[in-house]
């Protein structure tokens, strides 16, 4: 017959395994919660990534005597300087294309949920018909669906404290970061390698997530300028702002490319452009371009995931937190993929 401590112990172990998943669940709570917040943290560290590199040249001239923040400030001002010449030049036009493409918008919509668009592309090609039948099953649907997911963002986005926090957020980080990250390293006992350990996935997580980041803006940029230039000289309607929308959207991985191309081309199809095959086979060019030679130039070896990987972090982010967890998903799992290999290869270190 079983000795009460027997109970006891079988008591303890149940009560540690229950607070233990009432610890879990109160975390995930508690981060439901402060998702907004943490959105919030999250593009700081990523605006801070995206200036590290200048704060660095700038702080390399500077008295070493307090020289982090004085750099930072110097980038802060540079960057709204260059944003407001930017804004100066082509924020007139950009504005009045924005206004035209507002009051035409309704009737795109329309011709576009009415299902004519490959068969408008592609007036000769016999299939055009039955991928138009599909387009008018489910296009409502998806137009719907974006058009949610656009204004989430947008008004998300449009907060005033949101655009303050956020360069807020991001000083701090930039300041303070290297500073916390030793001081987190040095509190781990250092008995069998784990210290090190620590280090060396923080200095990994940071190559990654700074990689990742400059990456995506040069990319965007590229597409931006690539498109701005080739609509300009074919005259593509609306050329600035539908190469805006292309080197905004490419921050999103899958999603993002897909959603840009089919809104330039329905946009062009529908405001009379008298070529829409030839822009929907340069966007296509395009994108095989970015996948197979800028993407791998650009980015780090240590950002590469297996694509089915990405599809499925950016659908995952995209349930959890929008267009948001669109762009955060790829860099988290990058950052797991990290953590896992550094510990695998520690855990089968002699």
């Amino acid at each position: 017959m079983p000795s009460p401590s027997t109970f006891w112990f079988l008591d303890r172990k149940t009560l540690r395994v229950v607070w233990t998943v009432l610890v879990v669940i109160g975390a995930l709570v508690l981060l439901y919660l402060l998702r907004t917040v943490l959105l919030v943290l999250a593009f700081a560290v990523v605006f801070a990534y995206l200036i590290f590199p200048l704060v660095k040249v700038v702080e390399r001239g500077l008295p070493r005597s307090g020289r982090r923040p004085v750099a930072i400030g110097a980038v802060y001002v540079v960057l709204v300087a260059a944003l407001s010449t930017l804004v100066a030049l082509v924020g007139p036009r950009l504005g009045r294309e924005l206004a035209a493409l507002g009051q035409k918008f309704p009737e795109i919509s329309e011709q576009i949920k009415s299902g004519r668009v490959i068969g408008q592309i592609f007036p000769g090609w016999g299939g055009a018909e039955i991928l138009d039948d599909v387009i008018r099953a489910h296009l409502p649907q998806v137009v719907e669906y974006a058009q949610h997911g656009l204004a989430g963002a947008l008004g998300w986005l449009s907060g005033a404290w949101v655009v303050i926090m956020v360069p807020i957020f991001a000083f701090f980080f930039l300041r303070d970061a290297e500073r916390v990250a030793d001081t987190v390293t040095g509190a781990i006992d250092d008995q069998g390698g784990w210290r090190g350990l620590s280090k060396t996935i923080a200095r990994d997580l940071h190559s990654v997530f700074g990689e990742y980041v400059r990456a995506q803006v040069l990319l965007c940029a590229l597409t931006f300028v690539v498109w701005m230039v080739l609509f300009l000289i074919a005259g593509v309607p609306y050329a600035l702002v539908l190469a805006a929308i292309g080197g905004t959207l490419e921050f999103l991985p899958v999603v993002g490319p897909i959603a840009a191309g089919l809104t330039i081309v329905s946009v062009a199809l529908f405001s009379g452009f008298a070529h829409p095959w030839l822009l929907a086979l340069f966007i296509l060019i395009w994108r095989l371009v970015q996948d197979y030679v800028s993407s791998p130039l650009i980015m780090g070896r240590g950002v590469e995931l297996h694509p089915g990987l990405v599809i499925f972090g950016v659908l995952a982010g995209g349930e959890l937190a929008g267009v948001a967890g669109m762009f955060l998903s790829v860099p988290v799992i990058a950052g797991l993929r990290v953590v896992w290999r550094r510990l695998r290869d520690f855990r089968a270190a002699p």
